[in-house]
C-alpha cells in the first residue's frame, strides 16, 4: 500500500500547465482577422487559432513530448470581440459577463479540438460541455 504522499506524487507525474494568449478587441479588428483566416467578410464573436491539430489525441498519448517538459503548453490563440459580446448580451438578455465567459469557454474548447461545425454530434458534445463549465461557474 503506497502512502498518501507517494499517491499524490504518482497522480502529479502527469500534471500539465497551459498557457493561452486572449486578445479581445472591437469588431472592426476581428473582421480584418474573419477575413484573413476564414475567408468571411462579417464581423465574428469569437475566433480560435490552435497551436495542436488534434491537442485531446496528442494529450492522451502519455509518452508523448507535451507531457515531457516542465514548460506550459501553449494551447493557442482566443480572439473575442468585445464589440459583438455586448451586442449578443443584450440580444440574449443576459450579462456581458456571462457572454463574455461564454465566448472564452468556446474559444477553448476549439483551442482543446472539439469543433461543432465537423458533426451534429460533436456539436452537441461541445454545446453540452459549454452549458456544463457555464453552469458550474452559475452563469
Amino acid at each position: 500500500m503506497r502512502s498518501p504522499k507517494e499517491q499524490g506524487k504518482s497522480k502529479s507525474k502527469h500534471e500539465q500547465r497551459f498557457d493561452i494568449s486572449l486578445l479581445m478587441t472591437d469588431n472592426a479588428q476581428i473582421l480584418i482577422l474573419n477575413q484573413q483566416y476564414r475567408d468571411k467578410d462579417a464581423p465574428t464573436d469569437v475566433l480560435s487559432f490552435p497551436m495542436e491539430d488534434d491537442l485531446m489525441s496528442s494529450l492522451s498519448d502519455q509518452d508523448n513530448r507535451l507531457w515531457q517538459t516542465d514548460l506550459p503548453l501553449v494551447l493557442g490563440d482566443i480572439v473575442i470581440s468585445v464589440e459583438r459580446a455586448y451586442e449578443q448580451a443584450q440580444e440574449y438578455g443576459h450579462s456581458i459577463e456571462r457572454e463574455l465567459v461564454f465566448l472564452f469557454v468556446h474559444g477553448l474548447l476549439h483551442l482543446m479540438g472539439y469543433d461543432h461545425e465537423r458533426s451534429l454530434e460533436e456539436e452537441t458534445k461541445m454545446f453540452q460541455l459549454q452549458d456544463e463549465i457555464l453552469s458550474e461557474m452559475n452563469l
